[in-house]
């Protein structure tokens, strides 16, 4: 590669005094083969110079010089360069981006609250089948594949290579399949979507020896799906000798705690900022 470029330099000084001339296309998509047409004759060196390639090799000018498909997989400016004898000669050509053919599809986040809007957000990168991100806009198709119903999709244009979309989630607890679709790619990430926060939360009272065993019913969203193990419920008491507050984790769908009251006391409960139903329970012997 240094060698290549070391040449290079040289050759630019030579420029002005040379006879020989090359004629590359203006424009080539990127992965095809071109034949760069040359003047002049007798023994010379061609050079190439573009994106993650640089070579050198020995041609006859006068003739016509291949450039295999290899050598144009990246897009950007590329230079070519013919040194005989009597001086050197240049010329810049473009390879473009090929059809859109592959995506880098981000979906954040991986977990979300049941009907949740304009909560997750799908991101596309478009590119062709070599990675050049294909900047003219071009149609993403983005679809929700839950795993019971059917399937909702949107399309939107992408914008310098990059199409984007807010997605609400669905009603139902569960994985869910999004899917972001362009020429033969198609992409797929999985979201898993959560209970809500708790919702009409209810508890009830029963005699346990000297306290009360106080517990939920089973805690749901406002959709009917579980709220899952592990979050906290607070039950608080206000009876004659104060106030107190107990957090527990539900387990198994409910939530319970043994309350010992001295006197008459009012019991509520809460899970976040959500609460539930009061209780007045009677203590003593």
């Amino acid at each position: 590669m240094r060698s290549v470029l070391t040449a290079f330099i040289v050759c630019l000084f030579a420029l002005a005094a040379g006879a020989a001339e090359l004629h590359p296309p203006a424009q080539v998509t990127a992965g095809n083969s071109i034949t760069i047409a040359t003047s002049g004759s007798g023994d010379a060196t061609f050079y190439l110079i573009g994106q993650s390639v640089a070579s050198k090799r020995h041609v006859q000018a006068g003739t016509e010089i291949a450039v295999d498909s290899e050598q144009l997989e990246r897009a950007g400016i590329y230079t070519a360069i013919l040194c005989a004898s009597d001086g050197c000669a240049s010329a810049n050509f473009v390879v473009t981006p090929a059809a859109p053919n592959r995506l880098s599809f981000l979906v954040h986040p991986s977990r979300v609250p049941v009907d949740s809007p304009n909560r997750i957000s799908a991101v596309a990168f478009v590119q062709d089948n070599f990675h050049n991100f294909v900047l003219k806009s071009e149609a993403v198709k983005f679809s929700v594949l839950p795993k019971d119903g059917k399937e909702i999709s949107a399309t939107r244009n992408s914008e310098n290579g990059v199409a984007w979309v807010r997605l609400s989630s669905a009603k139902k607890e569960g994985p869910t399949r999004l899917g972001a679709e362009i020429g033969h790619a198609n992409e797929i990430r999985v979201v898993q979507q959560v209970a809500a926060d708790a919702c009409n939360l209810r508890i009830k009272a029963s005699r346990a020896k000297k306290d009360f065993l106080v517990e939920t019913d089973p805690v749901k969203d406002c959709s009917g799906n579980s709220v899952p193990d592990g979050t906290v419920v607070s039950f608080t008491k206000v009876d004659e000798a104060g106030k107190a507050t107990v957090d527990v984790p539900i387990k198994r769908g409910v939530a319970k705690v043994e309350l010992p009251v001295d006197g008459r006391a009012k019991i509520t409960v809460a899970s976040g900022v959500v609460t539930g139903n009061e209780l007045e329970v009677a203590g003593g012997q």
